[in-house]
């Protein structure tokens, strides 16, 4: 009786990954890591960026806000200051913050002031018992330009990486290449 050699089904020696395979994907998957790291560091920093512009827009449309509240507006009276420089805070005015306070025009306007520039300092946004200042602008300062009916509010603040200082107002904020600057013009009518 003949007996019949069957070829046995080919089976692979290899049972597994090759250690040079296993660097490859432990390589690539780093890389994909570290991408995903900073991508969320950039994140941040650009949220925290778009907050201080939002908070920047948010004041200099206060102030106008406020002057167009005033009924006997004297221009004039808001220019002058470099609003958050802590100069005008240190003497605080008689506050018009009740609802039933009959305060006079230059009452109103001293109290506008006072919290316009408590605001950009991040003085209306304390913690702590020590009423340590939160919020505000970092290294903001607020800056009101008059032309007869017609007013520019400057605000500006550092940001926190360079870009090219845009000196759309030379004259409010330190000039560098953190300056953050937003302009709104309005007519005070």
């Amino acid at each position: 009786m003949n007996k019949l050699f069957i070829k046995p089904i080919y089976r692979s020696t290899q049972k597994g990954m090759t250690f040079l395979e296993v660097l490859v994907a432990l390589v690539i998957m780093v890389t994909g890591i570290l991408g995903a790291v900073a991508m969320q560091a950039t994140a941040k920093q650009a949220s925290f960026d778009a907050m201080q512009r939002s908070l920047a827009s948010s004041l200099a449309q206060d102030i106008i806000a406020r002057m167009r509240a005033n009924d006997f507006l004297v221009l004039a009276d808001y220019e002058g200051l470099d609003y958050g420089s802590g100069d005008y805070v240190a003497s605080e005015p008689n506050r018009c913050d009740q609802v039933n306070s009959n305060c006079s025009s230059a009452l109103m306007l001293a109290n506008d002031k006072y919290e316009w520039e408590l605001a950009i300092m991040g003085g209306d946004v304390t913690v702590g018992t020590d009423k340590k200042s939160v919020g505000g602008l970092v290294g903001g300062l607020g800056c009101i330009i008059g032309n007869g009916d017609s007013v520019s509010v400057v605000v500006s603040w550092q940001g926190r990486t360079e870009i090219k200082d845009s000196k759309k107002s030379g004259t409010c904020g330190t000039a560098g290449t953190k300056r953050r600057q937003v302009v709104v013009e309005a007519f005070i009518i």
